[in-house]
């Protein structure tokens, strides 16, 4: 394992260069500890950068990153540690060597519930730059990257880089408000994508690929109740593959590629079925077009007959849990105002039913007594 997290250290150190490896180490960790500090996450920083520096130059000892490496380590188990501190960490320090380094680098914080990044004036962003545009553009980095610490890494460097870039072109323009009104329009889907992908693989984090696909597909319902089960499905499941493929990986364009396509689908199924699918997906820019259909709130309940619910032997069969899943859409649909928190609840307290008694000797009597307890 040593020389490949070295190979693997190095590698990326001479293929960004120093600066743009010191801007995805700020970007990585902010996200990675988004309740650190802007101190703490710089003074992680600049020990990671000074490592690679120093350790990945030409003709560097190869025991070089193995010794500062460990040095790292050691300093983040001292009691006045200077790096971003985390519950885990004392579970880390009880190891030693190999298997505390990688304990600690898999430590990373829960996200945060909203982004609390705000962004200020165009004046007060050329008056900060000016101040000290690095300083300005580390500040940046970690306030943006700790808010939307769940976007994809990909995208939170594109969307960081972008706006950089429009400070800096903009603040030293003849005519700054219109430059800034051309680069925010320009920026618009990066801003867009951030903002969704971070609220996508928050949620997938959260909940797993399964629970996301029923989430969704629960949304759906209650946005289209006129649409059936067998026409969502799909759509959900679809969604979900999105946030599994995408939420983790480093792919440049994966995450706006796979939504983009995804959109696509569900404006394709859904659009002649329904006047507000149609109005948000008449719009040019898909980016813009999901991001209206996740806005959308729940239509009025329709009026159905009431659902029925799936038999013992169903919920036990090899389709249990599509049975159940079936049930919680009829569910869903019928009553748009049940928030997706308690849909969440309901889905957890089916999996766990069928969890306990499929397996027992007489399923039946258990899921009776067990649903009229709950009842």
């Amino acid at each position: 394992g040593k020389a490949y997290i070295r190979e693997k250290v190095c590698q990326e150190y001479r293929m960004l260069g120093k600066e743009n490896f010191r801007t995805l180490t700020i970007i990585a960790n902010s996200r990675k500890y988004s309740n650190g500090t802007f101190e703490e996450i710089g003074h992680l920083v600049q020990e990671i950068v000074s490592l690679a520096e120093t350790c990945c130059a030409d003709g560097a000892d190869p025991s070089c990153y193995e010794a500062g490496s460990t040095a790292l380590s050691v300093k983040s188990c001292s009691a006045d540690s200077p790096f971003p501190a985390h519950p885990g960490t004392a579970e880390c320090c009880t190891h030693e060597g190999l298997e505390r380094k990688l304990c600690l680098a898999a430590l990373r914080h829960p996200p945060q519930p909203l982004p609390r990044y705000l962004q200020p004036s165009d004046k007060e962003l050329c008056q900060a730059f000016r101040q000290d545009p690095r300083e300005f553009a580390d500040r940046f980095l970690y306030e943006y990257a700790s808010s939307y610490s769940q976007a994809p890494l990909p995208v939170l460097l594109g969307s960081t880089r972008t706006f950089l870039s429009m400070v800096s072109t903009c603040c030293i323009s003849s005519a700054p408000t219109a430059c800034f009104l051309k680069e925010k329009l320009e920026r618009k889907t990066l801003s867009l994508l951030t903002l969704t992908s971070n609220r996508i693989c928050s949620r997938f984090s959260a909940y797993g690929k399964d629970k996301v696909s029923f989430s969704y597909l629960a949304s759906l319902a209650q946005k289209i109740p006129t649409a059936s089960f067998e026409e969502l499905l799909p759509l959900a499941e679809d969604a979900a593959e999105v946030s599994s493929q995408c939420c983790d990986s480093v792919a440049e364009d994966c995450m706006q590629k796979k939504l983009l396509e995804h959109t696509a689908k569900v404006c394709t199924a859904l659009s002649a079925r329904d006047g507000r699918f149609a109005d948000c997906c008449s719009g040019k820019n898909l980016m813009e077009n999901h991001f209206c259909i996740l806005a959308m709130p729940p239509a009025p309940a329709p009026r159905l007959p009431e659902a029925s619910e799936p038999t013992n032997k169903e919920l036990c069969g090899k389709d249990g849990a599509l049975h159940a899943n079936r049930f919680l859409f009829e569910l869903a649909r019928r009553s748009p105002s049940l928030p997706d928190a308690i849909l969440a609840k309901l889905y957890d307290a089916a999996g766990k039913l069928r969890g306990e008694c499929c397996s027992t000797k007489d399923p039946s009597a258990c899921l009776d007594s067990t649903v009229s307890a709950m009842g």
